[in-house]
């Protein structure tokens, strides 16, 4: 590909998860096969239980403030994840944005 693209949260379908309520996802690119980077809407409240990746994930706390494992992450916070990591709970404390890079599958969620 020789040119750039761009993606605007104003002209792209936000996709609610069914598996997980109160988070929608905004796919920007695919790094790797079956890799993704792409940005994540949670509202107050919303948990994503313990799981892990087969791939090492990047998270960038755009927005909001979000406990995971622990830990309380506010807006600038940068966390990474090896593959195989058991992470989670994430909670969200405050209505969330996250931007997210996984460098391959996600693999079956839920898993621990």
């Amino acid at each position: 590909m020789n040119d750039q693209t761009f993606t605007s949260p104003y002209e792209s379908a936000w996709i609610k998860l069914d598996i997980l309520p109160g988070v929608e996802l905004l796919p920007l690119a695919q790094p790797v096969p079956d890799g993704s980077i792409h940005r994540a809407r949670l509202t107050q409240g919303t948990v994503i239980p313990v799981h892990t990746h087969p791939a090492d994930e990047f998270v960038f706390v755009l927005s909001g403030n979000i406990e995971t494992d622990g830990r309380r992450c506010e807006a600038g916070t940068f966390w990474t994840t090896p593959a195989g990591t058991r992470q989670g709970p994430h909670i969200t404390i405050t209505a969330a944005e996250l931007l997210t890079v996984r460098l391959g599958a996600t693999g079956p969620f839920g898993a621990k």
